[in-house]
């Protein structure tokens, strides 16, 4: 383990920069799935009520039909489970929310309410690693439940619809697996092997190489998470095996950057699009090392929920504090929604301050252009209520398709669709609407971060502390297993894709960490040698099994089809 001590010094002062916080980027990959997966979890419960008259009932259902934004990127036994969950815990804040509202109308204990449900919704959510979007739908349609007329005995129809409502967004979330059962662990694999072949291209020295470096390891890990939701057994093993080999490859790219192709690995990624054959790296015996190493992971039990949360209480502070903050501060101004900002106060908290800020950038930006937006549309909507509801359908498509570019993009559509939907009971005066959302947003913002600030993250400096351990103590068990004539089995595969692991742990603490405004110090010197003596031992395990006289590197198909 290093010896090297942190460097000692203050913290560095923070500048709140604007540099890149509104930046577009490349859209995600499947951006066209969660946007039409919500407009086909959404559109049928909404025209059926609308055509028994009882639209404003959508608020329930619509509760249950936004689930169907979750999870897109897991294999299908993963997503079913993920998206039980969510619906689960979506009738759960809704069901809490229509209690309250039942048993009072204090609009401060109603906010206060709706901030201990957001900070319990962003703490679950983080700790499961649910994904985007995160907690924001749950804490949006949960804060509008409580601010809902209510009585004890509509709350069980009203839960029935958004059950209901849920039961179809499951069915929809999981319906592409009729067509491709296989198509997201092929594109988890797909990415790790076009990330590796990006730092392969930098021959390790390059420009940017650290950064690509990081990248394909934080690809390969996720790769490997996606691989090892699948079942080990049975018809789905085969398929899982084949894409377990591209992802030791790309593993092998990350650790011998300068021996290797690229165009190789983006060719064998390629090859992953669609419905062709997965291509095959060398023979079963060959591999068996490193699929034995596989099935040492898949006995590695994840850490309990507990051990999960604890990390995330300043997160989850921070939220409570800031939407409770947020509600307040809207009832103090007379507004007539507080929710809304206490849902842009729950919107804005990330894993630091610096990432925080460039949220609250996002949704103010997002937000009042969307309330522009809706100015423009509000005379076409309410021409008829069937306009409003396909109105309410294209924006919701138009969300989802934009936010991947970037968050205050989607933002723009959010917050108009956000708008008509409360109209759904009855029409509104659309000045009252755009003054009230402008407001809240930037009350909502403002608040918000100003409790970010005010609450701390002193633990951060700590995890940084545990990553590096966990770190140096990867690589000592790797480093002992290289030092064998013969280590057993998989142990050596196993130690490095551990080591890989803690060293794409410890790469994100410390960014996460870095991001944070105040604290101590954190250990710089000791981040920097874990990773370098790190990245040394997997780059000598790598050289250890290409020496191996029984490795094929050709490339041959696999017959597996997706």
């Amino acid at each position: 383990m290093s010896s090297a001590t942190p460097t000692p010094g203050p913290s560095p002062v923070r500048r709140l920069s604007l540099a890149g916080v509104l930046r577009l980027r490349r859209p995600s990959e499947i951006w066209f799935k969660p946007a039409l997966s919500s407009v086909a979890a959404v559109a049928p419960p909404n025209l059926l009520l609308l055509a028994f008259g009882r639209l404003d009932l959508a608020m329930y259902t619509m509760a249950g039909s936004l689930c169907a934004l979750y999870a897109h990127n897991r294999p299908y036994a993963a997503r079913a489970r993920t998206l039980a969950w969510v619906v689960l815990g979506m009738l759960g804040g809704v069901a809490v929310a229509l209690v309250t509202a039942s048993l009072t109308r204090d609009a401060v204990v109603l906010v206060t309410v709706g901030a201990l449900l957001a900070a319990v919704q962003k703490a679950l959510c983080d700790a499961g690693r649910v994904g985007p979007p995160g907690n924001v739908i749950l804490t949006f349609i949960s804060s509008a439940a409580l601010f809902a007329p209510q009585t004890l005995a509509q709350i069980p129809g009203h839960l029935a619809l958004a059950a209901a409502a849920g039961v179809w967004a499951w069915l929809v979330g999981m319906a592409p697996a009729l067509v491709r059962p296989h198509g997201p662990e092929r594109r988890a694999t797909a990415q790790a092997l076009n990330a590796a072949a990006a730092y392969a291209a930098t021959r390790g020295t390059g420009d940017g190489h650290a950064s690509a470096r990081a990248a394909g390891y934080a690809a390969v890990q996720a790769a490997w998470q996606t691989l090892l939701a699948l079942p080990s057994t049975g018809a789905r093993a085969t398929t899982r095996h084949a894409l377990e080999r591209l992802v030791v490859r790309a593993e092998v790219a990350l650790a011998a950057p300068a021996d290797t192709d690229p165009e190789r690995l983006r060719a064998w990624a390629h090859a992953l699009r669609g419905g062709g054959r997965i291509p095959r790296i060398g023979d079963a015996p060959a591999d068996g090392d490193e699929l034995l190493g596989v099935d040492a992971e898949l006995a590695a039990r994840p850490a309990p929920l507990w051990r999960r949360l604890g990390p995330l209480a300043p997160i989850a502070v921070r939220t409570g504090l800031g939407c409770a903050l947020a509600g307040y501060a809207s009832l103090a101004l007379g507004i007539g929604r507080p929710y809304w900002a206490l849902v842009t106060a729950a919107a804005l908290y990330q894993a630091n301050l610096t990432l925080t800020w460039s949220r609250a950038v996002q949704r103010v930006v997002g937000n009042l252009a969307g309330v522009l937006l809706f100015a423009a549309i509000a005379p076409l909507a309410h021409l008829a209520q069937v306009l409003l509801v396909l109105c309410c359908l294209a924006l919701n498509f138009g969300a989802e398709a934009l936010i991947t570019r970037n968050y205050w993009l989607g933002s723009v559509c959010v917050t108009p669709m956000a708008l008509l939907v409360t109209e759904f009971a009855g029409y509104q005066a659309p000045g009252d609407l755009m003054t009230e959302r402008a407001v809240d947003t930037l009350v909502g913002a403002l608040v918000g971060f100003l409790a970010a600030v005010v609450v701390t993250n002193r633990r951060a400096g700590n995890r940084v502390e545990q990553a590096v351990t966990a770190a140096d103590r990867a690589r000592e068990r790797s480093a002992r297993l290289l030092a064998e004539p013969e280590p057993a089995p998989g142990a050596l595969e196993a130690a490095r894709r551990s080591l890989a692991a803690a060293l794409t742990e410890l790469r994100a603490t410390a960014d996460a960490a870095a991001g944070e405004w105040w604290g101590r110090a954190l250990p710089q010197e000791r981040v920097v040698l874990a990773e370098q003596s790190g990245h040394r031992t997997l780059a000598e395990a790598v050289r250890r099994q290409a020496a191996r006289p029984d490795r094929d590197t050709g490339t041959r198909t696999e017959d597996v089809r997706p």
